[in-house]
């Protein structure tokens, strides 16, 4: 072997010792940097048909709607109605429903009566609702049987009666309301009952209230796929697109009263785990500005130390003395929790609905504040 070829055989064997250990060493660094559990490289922690591994919580599955007879939700959802009233339902102002529930189990938009939302809110999740366009048929294009499906009360799930009946493309039953049009035209004719299946994740902002991520949502309207993870483009809107805007990471459903009388049935949801949240589903509610206001205000801890509330359009905001402010949300009317910072608040109301004071709980430590006059 002369010297040159000599040469060219020592490099190439010197490369492939260099990639092979540089290489192992920074990958064997960068699976070091994951915590166990976490998935590295399509890896976790758990071996093949690992015995030990977790096993799945039992669900007991939904009962099928038939033409004539609701179904029943799964065991793990929430269900928002039942057939029975609209107690988990009220108008957007927080006062109560203006909407009927008719004595078969129905509930139906009254002509005039506005939308409706839920009490509680939601981020991601799995929507069940069905839905009937009336029966008799009258007007035509968005004229006839609508109604909508508002996901965190912003971004719309588009309900009409589009059985042989021409309208704009994203205007039409299930389309994400002026933006995306479904895939397929699957509704049943007028009076008919029709059901949407939604798989919906929240879009995603940072710190700074900047979009990190956008919506996306999965629509199967009566068992036919026509939304496959689509990217939602921002709030929805008639004649109008609009850029996201940051809002908190649930809010609630709301449901569209246009004019029409559409009657509902069988609704619920599945909450989904948020990443943001570390898998924990917690029970969130939206109430009226008129009670979040009245919370508003200086609470006293001793003597000149001051805590802040403040109400802002989203919500309420904590504002502790010389410490970063943070958002609170409502688990129950008195009850508030941050997502951020190990703190409770229930906020103490005396008989004759005055705010007194609150108990502030850091860390499983209560303090108790009294409301400056």
């Amino acid at each position: 072997m002369n010297r040159k070829v000599f040469n060219l055989f020592l490099t190439l064997i010197l490369t492939i010792v260099f990639i092979n250990y540089f290489g192992l060493s920074a990958t064997a660094k960068a699976q070091s940097n994951h915590p166990a559990g976490q998935c590295t490289g399509g890896q976790t922690q758990w071996k093949i048909h690992d015995a030990n591994r977790p096993k799945p919580p039992v669900v007991v599955p939904a009962v099928e709607s038939t033409s004539t007879q609701a179904g029943k939700a799964p065991s793990d959802a929430v269900v928002l109605f039942d057939g029975k009233d609209l107690t988990n339902w009220c108008s957007m102002n927080g006062d109560a429903a203006k909407w009927i529930v008719t004595s078969d189990g129905v509930m139906e938009a009254t002509p005039g009566s506005g939308y409706i939302r839920t009490k509680q809110n939601f981020g991601n999740m799995q929507l069940h609702i069905e839905w009937a366009a009336p029966k008799k048929v009258e007007g035509s294009g968005q004229g006839r049987g609508n109604s909508g499906v508002f996901l965190m009360g912003t971004y719309e799930i588009q309900v009409l009666d589009s059985y042989q009946n021409e309208t704009y493309s994203d205007g039409q039953a299930s389309a994400v309301y002026g933006q995306i049009p479904p895939m397929v035209n699957a509704c049943r004719p007028p009076g008919e009952w029709q059901t949407y299946d939604i798989i919906f994740h929240r879009p995603i902002f940072n710190c700074e209230k900047k979009l990190v991520a956008p919506a996306r949502v999965t629509v199967i309207q009566n068992g036919v796929l026509v939304h496959d993870n689509v990217a939602i483009k921002g709030p929805t809107n008639w004649q109008q697109n609009q850029p996201y805007s940051y809002h908190r990471s649930k809010l609630p459903l709301s449901l569209q009263d246009h004019g029409n009388p559409v009657r509902y049935r069988n609704i619920w949801i599945r909450e989904l785990p948020d990443p943001e949240e570390r898998g924990i589903v917690r029970k969130e509610l939206t109430l009226g500005d008129k009670l979040l206001e009245k919370y508003a205000g200086d609470y006293e801890f001793g003597r000149n130390n001051i805590l802040k509330v403040v109400k802002d359009e989203n919500g309420l905001v904590v504002v502790p003395p010389g410490r970063q402010s943070f958002d609170i949300f409502a688990s129950s009317e008195t009850l508030f929790f941050s997502k951020f910072v190990d703190v409770t608040i229930t906020f103490q109301v005396n008989a004759a609905g005055e705010v007194e004071g609150m108990v502030y709980n850091l860390s499983g430590s209560d303090m108790k504040a009294t409301r400056v006059k």
